[in-house]
């Protein structure tokens, strides 16, 4: 028997790691900017810019926590399928 599921569905989790890679690649745009002063010699960026960099961590932290869930979610559909 086929599996429910479409292949094109969002399952639980789907969205807080798209969320997490579009924060994350903003961190990273932020750390190419702030980062590239020093390679220029030119003046360094105002302090809110090494701020911007830790979104970095933020994203990863936010798709982690989706990939988690994913996980759990997967377990309870497989412990219902066992019974």
């Amino acid at each position: 028997m086929r599996d429910k599921t479409q292949t094109n569905s969002a399952g639980p989790g789907d969205g807080l790691i798209r969320a997490g890679v579009i924060v994350f690649f903003l961190g990273a745009v932020a750390t190419m900017v702030t980062v590239a002063p020093l390679f220029l010699g030119s003046d360094p960026f105002p302090t809110y810019m090494f701020g911007l960099s830790m979104l970095m961590g933020v994203g990863f932290l936010i798709a982690a926590a989706g990939v988690l869930r994913s996980v759990a979610a997967g377990r309870r559909q497989a412990r219902g399928a066992g019974r």
